[in-house]
């Protein structure tokens, strides 16, 4: 029987990341001698590949200001993570994943995030076991173009109808379009409900649970067409 695949985005879907992207945002902003940006510009660019996602935050920078931008942000991160910091998983992360996992499900990730950022991840304990594969902004087009997403679909041997994305942005969903595949939000990351629904998502998961009963509705439905 063919197995469904759930392709999970990392940032504000199984990690909350939103303070330490917002902690990057501001300190890079100040070494370029920028306003700082308040949480809800930053928000809106979660999921974007960083050069793209710094643009749009600031679209008046030169290539040259726009690259200096980018070294800083990525300057806070590795300052934060010397320091011995680590986001924290959402509550009920493993044991969803463990679940999906145990049921038989295939996983993969699609991430806005640099390779150096999935290492990091799947280093997590547990996590290199759970995850067939990892695709992110360095490998490609970023979110929302649907490379990832296909990449992941061939690296687990999967095709559009019985696989999911599961993400909380605009650009998840938007994604999931793209690629054909079944969209599904959650509401706990950086973007709101009304704004996945706006993108296309078929459903927005208010918690873990909820979720879970979204993923084995699109199961018996993918499996049974």
């Amino acid at each position: 029987m063919t197995r469904p695949l759930a392709v999970f985005d990392i940032d504000g879907t199984l990690v909350d990341s939103r303070a330490s992207i917002h902690r990057a945002a501001c300190e890079a902003a100040q070494v370029l001698g920028l306003p700082e940006p308040a949480y809800d510009r930053v928000r809106m660019i979660v999921g974007l590949s960083l050069p793209r996602a710094l643009h749009t935050l600031e679209p008046q920078l030169t290539d040259a200001e726009l690259a200096d931008f980018v070294a800083a942000f990525q300057a806070s991160f590795r300052r934060m993570y010397e320091a011995g910091h680590e986001e924290p998983l959402y509550p009920g992360v493993m044991e969803h994943l463990r679940r999906l996992h145990r049921d038989g499900w295939r996983l993969a990730l699609a991430t806005g995030q640099n390779r150096r950022g999935v290492a990091r991840n799947l280093a997590r304990e547990g996590w290199a076991d759970l995850f067939l594969s990892s695709h992110c902004a360095e490998d490609g087009p970023g979110k929302p173009d649907p490379a990832m997403l296909r990449a992941a679909m061939a690296a687990c041997d999967a095709c559009p109808r019985t696989t999911t994305m599961i993400g909380d942005t605009a650009h998840d969903i938007a994604m999931a379009v793209a690629a054909g595949t079944h969209p599904l939000g959650v509401g706990w990351g950086f973007h709101t409900v009304e704004e996945q629904i706006a993108a296309g998502a078929a459903h927005v998961a208010s918690d873990f649970p909820d979720l879970e009963t979204a993923l084995d509705r699109f199961a018996a439905s993918a499996l049974a067409a």
